[in-house]
């Protein structure tokens, strides 16, 4: 019977000295962290104050709110990138490993939760302490937040998501003049044409004749003159109806487009973050010291 493969010291002395090169050293990724944070404010703080300097209150002649849309989201995703090459190389630095994939890993890993910590920051109450520091992804945040809102209103029906149609027609009735009761007939008036352009089509030619009845009453005229104003108010209603159609139909593409680049920007931006924050943290790693005699001193 053979005895089990022993395990020489050497390649015990080798694994334990390959773990403690490879392993990740949280103090060094928080420092990272702050240092990545920290960088980012400032650049933020210096996107603002070049933004407001640019502004001249006393005359028109500034930029548009556009531009200054996209050279705020510019500004804030390169200051990102900035950010998280910063806070990899730190964090690697300090971790002193010697292994460039460690010091990669160390700075993508700094990235992460830098990324975490400013989505906390923005999502919470937490993020009020911070001021305008992260004004930028807040804003890209809020607008898409918002416009997802959009999309969801428009899908609802057209009426609700624009002026009511029937709006016109009401301040038209109750602004005509004449009849007993102006107040009350003027009510019914408006009650019976909206049952008009609401109503089921089955029972639409009978609610064309009371809200008929009803406008002659309220503007004290002949049933066949109300007859041709109702049907001139119908037609105003349908043709308002389809203008707030094709104004929610607009809107809901105009919004689906905003959510889908706002997304796609925070994606390709948070990406390239990593990237940095990944050769950021290759470029940190320190040199490997070697002492070249028993005096102590490093070659």
């Amino acid at each position: 019977m053979t005895d089990p493969i022993a395990v020489r010291d050497t390649d015990v002395d080798d694994l334990s000295a390959n773990a403690v090169v490879n392993k990740i050293s949280w103090g060094a990724v928080f420092a990272g962290v702050a240092l990545a944070l920290a960088v980012q404010f400032l650049l933020n703080l210096l996107g603002v104050g070049i933004g407001a300097a640019v502004i001249d209150p006393a005359t028109a002649d500034n930029p548009n709110p556009s531009t200054f849309s996209i050279a705020g989201g510019l500004w804030f995703v390169v200051s990102g990138i900035v950010a998280a090459f910063v806070g990899g190389y730190v964090a690697s630095r300090v971790s002193g490993s010697p292994n460039k994939a460690t010091g990669s890993y160390h700075g993508l890993i700094s990235w992460a939760v830098t990324t975490l910590v400013v989505l906390y920051l923005l999502t919470t109450s937490v993020g009020t302490l911070v001021g305008g520091a992260f004004s930028g992804l807040s804003s890209i945040v809020g607008g898409v937040g918002k416009t997802a809102a959009t999309v969801t209103t428009a899908a609802a029906p057209a009426v609700a998501s624009s002026v009511d149609p029937m709006a016109d027609i009401e301040r038209q009735i109750r602004s005509a003049t004449g009849g007993n009761d102006p107040a009350v007939l003027r009510d019914a008036a408006v009650a019976a044409m909206r049952a008009v352009v609401t109503g089921d089509e089955a029972t639409a030619e009978e609610a064309r004749n009371r809200a008929a009845e009803a406008v002659a009453r309220a503007q004290n005229i002949s049933v066949e003159q109300a007859r041709t104003q109702v049907q001139q108010y119908e037609e105003s209603y349908r043709a308002s109806f389809e203008r707030a159609k094709q104004q929610a139909t607009e809107a809901a593409d105009t919004a689906a487009t905003v959510v889908s680049s706002g997304a796609l920007l925070g994606f390709v931006s948070l990406v390239i973050g990593a990237v940095a924050a990944w050769f950021g943290g290759a470029s940190g790693t320190t040199r490997t010291v070697v002492p070249t005699n028993t005096t102590g001193r490093v070659g």
